[in-house]
């Protein structure tokens, strides 16, 4: 290694032992969560605190969540709400983000004014009448419950519109000369090029509505359309009762799938949050 690199190295690595530290602190709860549900029940309330089991007891807290709960039924009823919310939020937020960065227009400026005050409304405000109203239309209890009210999302606008002003006009230019219309040049060549940015807000989208339990809760009764956290919830009520190492075992099959999705993204979800907001 010749000296440059070294020093480098040595200049680094304050910063680096600190960043681990940091997001082992940030860990901690999961790691402790998978460490809860490998042990048996007496040993999670003992008063020395101990990662590593001192028996075994994986077999028997798994195999409680899979024979007493549908645990792939809230799975694939997260995967269908989730893709279903990412799906129409991109439809809605990359056109949307496209026109307030690059297009020209009376009111654009106003125009993205409320998109930023639609980011301080919390989404427990329109609860209330979104309810009543899908009451009286008969949507409760059903995938459209779960998706529609947030097929748009304030915050989608808001990244995508930052992404996009950091890409070269000229690309646009170019794809205007040859003929191409605005909505196919937002989907041909836009999007594809705005990767990073899908990518991070698929992360933040998916596990926001993965772990959304105040929402479902209120618009789903029973089992046949409840997602992953409200089964974590049923089971608490119904199954596991005291037994906090297999409903311990229930979390982290619930959430082992954003483990995964994240660490199968992660370089693009780093990229894009990078290269957000180059331009003001």
């Amino acid at each position: 290694m010749d000296k440059p690199r070294e020093r480098s190295f040595l200049a680094d690595t304050p910063r680096l032992l600190a960043l681990g530290l940091v997001g082992l602190l940030l860990l901690m709860p999961y790691i402790w969560m998978l460490s809860a549900s490998l042990k048996p029940l007496d040993e999670l309330f003992r008063a020395s605190l101990s990662l590593w089991p001192e028996r075994f007891h994986a077999v028997e807290n798994y195999s409680r969540v899979f024979s007493q709960v549908p645990v792939f039924h809230y799975l694939w009823n997260g995967i269908v709400v989730c893709a279903g919310i990412l799906f129409f939020q991109l439809l809605f937020a990359v056109p949307a983000g496209y026109a307030l960065a690059k297009l020209r227009f009376p009111g654009r400026d106003i125009a993205f004014g409320l998109v930023m005050l639609g980011l301080l409304v919390p989404p427990h405000v329109p609860a209330l009448p979104l309810y009543v109203t899908f009451s009286k239309l008969g949507l409760l209890n059903t995938y459209a419950a779960l998706i529609l009210p947030f097929t748009i999302s304030v915050f989608a606008i808001f990244l995508f519109r930052q992404f996009f002003r950091a890409l070269p006009d000229e690309l646009i230019h170019a794809a205007r000369l040859d003929g191409i219309g605005e909505f196919e040049i937002v989907w041909r060549i836009i999007l594809p090029n705005s990767w990073p940015a899908a990518t991070a807000f698929a992360i933040f989208s998916v596990v926001a509505h993965w772990n959304d339990l105040f929402w479902p809760l209120i618009v789903i009764e029973g089992q046949a359309r409840a997602t992953p956290a409200l089964g974590v919830l049923y089971f608490r009520s119904d199954e596991a009762g005291d037994d906090f190492a297999a409903l311990m075992a229930a979390a982290v099959i619930m959430t082992l799938p954003l483990v995964l999705a994240f660490l199968f993204a992660q370089r693009r979800f780093v990229e894009g949050i990078a290269t957000t907001g180059l331009k003001g």
